[in-house]
């Protein structure tokens, strides 16, 4: 009932697809009698319109990759397990249920108002079954990959499940800005659009920065709980840097500020940040600390080098990272809406 992925569809919680990655003539097939695919198989984890350069493989925030071993259980299965479009009751969330962090697949949907609330927002009930139901299986990817996993070891079962919601709800976030982005829908001047790696889109993000000749774009990424905003460019070890905790940290998953340059402008900051001090500007938030305090983007001066960085109320100056730790700047510049 699998046939190839294509482009311009419309893929639901339960459609599995099969991909070759040399062919968008594939479809979801509908009909008992059409011929499966061989390429590899993919289980849809965010319901969505696909489009031609948002293929399974290169957006594992929307597909899960099948193992192969496992191709022939699913196959059967499928003929037999009624489609998850609506949560399991409170009764099927039990038994021989793998453990929450056992996942690599998600079934149940995650509506949109619930991404706007924190783990402990959610109900118990409501918990279990996006435990048992692999809700939380994308941020577990995305830890699993080693990306997101600080100190990980140190948190108990609840601090690690709402490390990876929250994880998982940006990873979401960004990818519905990079889609809204590329398909002309977002009217604000700048937007923060999802990067993979060091496959930056120069021509479009916005630079807060330059050492050696090479500009630094501005970026940020989840890291403990928080947005932090940083530095990127694809000369870094992994293309995005962060600082957090007196601590410089490199991503490989990260969104750049994109857009328009004459929407924007820098203010000179002294000290603690001051939105007083900026003569009625609106200062650019850029991320946020765990407890939801708003960090901006700055950006300062160290060693003859202009880095992108971050700047609160809560802090005692601006913090940009640099050479594996984060270097405290006096005298900044706060970027502003023109």
């Amino acid at each position: 009932m699998v046939q190839e992925w294509e482009p311009g569809t419309q893929y639901n919680i339960g459609d599995v697809v099969a991909y070759e990655g040399k062919s968008f003539r594939a479809r979801i097939c509908s009909h008992p009698h059409l011929r499966v695919h061989p390429g590899h198989r993919y289980k849809i984890i965010q319901a969505h319109r696909s489009q031609s350069d948002w293929t399974p493989p290169v957006t594992p925030a929307l597909w899960g990759r099948i193992p192969e071993e496992e191709r022939q259980h699913h196959e059967h299965r499928e003929h037999h397990e009624p489609r998850h479009d609506q949560p399991p009751p409170p009764q099927q969330c039990g038994g021989n249920e793998k453990p929450w962090d056992q996942h690599t697949q998600q079934q149940v949907p995650i509506h949109e108002d619930e991404r706007k609330h924190g783990w402990d927002g959610l109900s118990d009930e409501r918990k279990k079954q996006i435990e048992v139901g692999g809700g939380l299986a994308l941020g577990l990817a995305a830890i699993g990959a080693g990306v997101f996993g600080y100190k990980m070891h140190e948190k108990n079962e609840e601090e690690k499940k709402a490390h990876v919601w929250a994880l998982q709800n940006w990873i979401h976030e960004g990818e519905q800005r990079t889609r809204e982005y590329y398909e002309g829908r977002t009217r604000a001047p700048a937007t923060w659009i999802l990067i993979d790696g060091k496959d930056i889109p120069t021509n479009i993000a916005i630079a807060g920065g330059q050492e050696h000749g090479q500009p630094h774009y501005i970026c940020r990424a989840f890291h403990e709980g928080s947005l932090q905003i940083g530095k990127a460019s694809p000369i870094f070890e992994k293309g995005g840097v962060i600082g957090y905790a007196h601590k410089e940290f490199h991503m490989p998953k990260f969104e750049v500020l994109v857009g328009d340059p004459r929407a924007i402008r820098w203010i000179d900051m002294e000290g603690r940040f001051d939105p007083e001090k900026l003569g009625g500007a609106r200062p650019v938030e850029g991320g946020r600390e765990a407890d939801g305090t708003p960090l901006y983007v700055a950006q300062g001066m160290y060693n003859n080098a202009i880095i992108p960085g971050k700047c609160s109320t809560h802090l005692s100056a601006a913090f940009v990272p640099y050479a594996q730790g984060e270097k405290e700047v006096k005298h900044y510049r706060v970027l502003c809406w023109a």
